[in-house]
């Protein structure tokens, strides 16, 4: 890597371990990721990897936005999630070293951080305990699917619709001390992520406007209140 590479990596690390996982490692292990890592620009539409790809390392998002999504035969895509800065991924072929999961697109134009397989498997060949928090990662997004799949078996699409954005607004439980108040996110999106109808999709997202909860404009949502999109989430708990 040149030297003005590493001045690129260095001018974004306090955005990057702004992130919970990131900002929680070992200081040996946040220097041993940004000294082996590559950064790379994308376009809106730029397809980072898909699915059935070599494993190439593990991506960490520093600008913009990607979607992780699953595309049949007809291109039609399933979106599971939207990546966006702090969040890390592409860390399930780490363990297993088999093909790429799903297709993940830049949603916008982004930018990434990628710390290449080689460099990966030279510093946990050297430093064995670091594979834990490799495992910690990976055991944050398993956490979050098995949530993901309980709530769409057993609750109503209002409840699942206000859980889903609170959990959007703060980063997945990746964000430190902080939320967003406006997700880029298109209804169809939101659609496809949980498994809904887009006119199921815009009659709760309607409810929660007239709640005062939320604020509606094209291809973007503005929450307004999420300690009370929060109650709107967990009726049991009001």
């Amino acid at each position: 890597m040149s030297s003005s590479s590493r001045s690129d990596i260095a001018a974004h690390r306090e955005a990057i371990a702004a992130g919970r996982w990131f900002g929680g490692l070992p200081a040996a292990l946040q220097d041993a990721l940004l000294e082996g890592a590559v950064l790379h620009a994308l376009d809106t539409g730029q397809r980072l990897f898909a699915r059935g790809d070599a494993f190439d390392g593990i991506y960490s998002v520093v600008r913009g936005a990607l979607r992780t999504v699953g595309v049949n035969e007809n291109g039609k895509e399933a979106m599971l999630a939207i990546l966006e800065p702090c969040s890390w991924f592409g860390e399930i072929a780490l363990f297993d070293g088999l093909a790429r999961t799903h297709d993940v697109i830049a949603d916008q134009p982004s930018l990434v951080l990628r710390v290449p397989k080689a460099a990966l498997e030279a510093m946990l060949a050297a430093n064995p305990g670091w594979w834990y928090w490799f495992g910690l990662l990976q055991s944050q997004k398993m956490r979050f699917a098995f949530i993901a799949l309980e709530e769409a078996a057993l609750l109503p699409a209002p409840i699942r619709v206000a859980r889903r954005l609170v959990y959007m607004a703060e980063g997945y439980g990746e964000w430190q001390d902080r939320s967003r108040r406006v997700l880029p996110l298109p209804q169809d999106q939101l659609a496809s992520m949980l498994s809904l109808s887009r006119q199921t999709i815009n009659q709760v997202l309607r409810q929660l406007e007239g709640q005062g909860l939320v604020r509606l404009s094209y291809r973007e949502l503005e929450i307004l209140d999420l300690d009370g999109l929060r109650r709107a989430g967990n009726p049991a708990a009001n």
